[in-house]
């Protein structure tokens, strides 16, 4: 089958992921972390990639839209921040902490509802600052355009249990935080691949192996 220098022949549909919309590259690692959009399921698939051969290492399903997702420095660990406006009241979503390795993820938020993650970052390998959603827009006309930004440290990362994040963990100052728009969330995704895919077309395969042994 013939490929193209630009993407594959089927466009992206062989990642398994349906339409990708988020797109986070570990170059040091040679890991990509692709999130897409799936119509025949109700979840939201997150995949990870070795990003020189599009081999992939591990697939997820969200209960939330994905919105943000950052790799540990130095651990096999991808922070994934997902969530939704209910329509009605609340900003409901997960931190969600997938081991690249083996595949097991954890739900982090302790409360049922959750909180509506916009934007993680690593600020070093102990902390990671996590943009969300208010809680809910009660009597709050700039909850849509606002947020809260925490930094959440912790000792060891591969050793947090699930639903061990509270309330007083999230706290933190209010910020803007304007929503991104997904159609161009999604042209950044393909550009993004797009660029991956013609360095693959570049180099001569090779074993991709993997990262951690």
């Amino acid at each position: 089958m013939a490929t193209s220098n630009e993407h594959p022949p089927d466009g992206w549909a062989f990642l398994g992921i349906g339409d990708p919309l988020l797109v986070v590259h570990d170059e040091r690692r040679d890991l990509l972390a692709v999130a897409g959009t799936d119509a025949h399921s109700r979840t939201t698939p997150v995949a990870v990639y070795n990003s020189r051969f599009f081999v992939r290492r591990t697939l997820i399903g969200s209960r939330f839209p994905v919105h943000a997702m950052a790799f540990h420095p130095r651990r096999p660990l991808l922070a994934i921040g997902t969530g939704k406006y209910d329509g009605g009241y609340f900003f409901e979503g997960e931190l969600l902490l997938m081991n690249v390795k083996t595949g097991a993820v954890a739900s982090l938020i302790e409360h049922e509802i959750g909180r509506q993650v916009l934007g993680l970052e690593w600020l070093d390998e102990q902390y990671l600052g996590v943009l969300m959603a208010p809680s809910d827009d009660w009597q709050d006309e700039a909850a849509h355009e606002y947020g809260h930004v925490a930094v959440v440290g912790r000792t060891d990362w591969t050793a947090v249990p699930a639903q061990s994040l509270d309330g007083g963990d999230l706290a933190g100052p209010r910020i803007p935080a304007p929503r991104p728009d997904l159609r161009e969330a999604a042209q950044r995704a393909a550009a993004e691949l797009r660029s991956l895919w013609q360095a693959r077309r570049a180099v001569p395969s090779q074993n991709p192996g993997r990262p951690w042994g």
